[in-house]
């Protein structure tokens, strides 16, 4: 596995080591070891699969503490535009982003710690996503930003995804008071 640090810091970019041949392909989608050498020292504790067809944006979604998550976050089939954004008060990146491709011919993952909020568009039918999570999903903990706030800059290129209800009425950026 090759880990690449990103313009935020604890954020990564993780490219595995793919083994194909006319039967198909092999690779490793999580390594612990891997990740203690790389300083990410976290457990696993849910798997989430969502499936989505193309046009669908979910996010910007976090959890607050003491529920807060960590995700490791790739495709099984399909494509999406993954974007995390840094929402760490204290940071020096604060409401700045990192959106990247993630596809099922890249094999590419996206460890998001905790202390962003993130989200991501399907571009094509039929996508499957997965992710790790650091912790439980807890309702009562859970929040949005406003996908689309201007003051966050996101490159979406997409006018009317669709859209739950809870990503309709997300926080705008400016009127958020972050919990990290």
């Amino acid at each position: 596995m090759e880990v690449i640090e990103t313009k935020i810091k604890d954020l990564l970019i993780i490219k595995p080591k793919v083994f194909a041949d006319t039967r198909g392909y092999f690779f490793e989608s999580y390594n612990e070891r891997v990740f203690r050498d790389h300083n990410i020292n976290v457990n696993f504790l849910q798997d989430n699969q969502s499936l989505s067809h193309t046009g669908v944006l979910r996010g910007l979604h976090f959890q607050a503490p003491p529920f807060a998550q960590g995700k490791l976050v790739r495709v099984i089939t399909g494509a999406v535009l993954d974007v995390a954004v840094d929402i760490r008060k204290d940071s020096e990146t604060y409401g700045q982003h990192v959106s990247i491709e993630l596809t099922e011919e890249n094999k590419t993952m996206f460890y998001i710690p905790p202390g962003f909020a993130h989200g991501f568009l399907t571009l094509r039918d039929n996508t499957i996503f997965s992710y790790k999570c650091t912790d439980l999903y807890n309702k009562a903990s859970e929040g949005t930003v406003l996908w689309n706030d201007p003051s966050l800059g996101i490159t979406w290129n997409i006018k009317d995804p669709i859209l739950s209800e809870k990503d309709l009425t997300g926080t705008p950026f400016k009127e958020f008071k972050s919990p990290f």
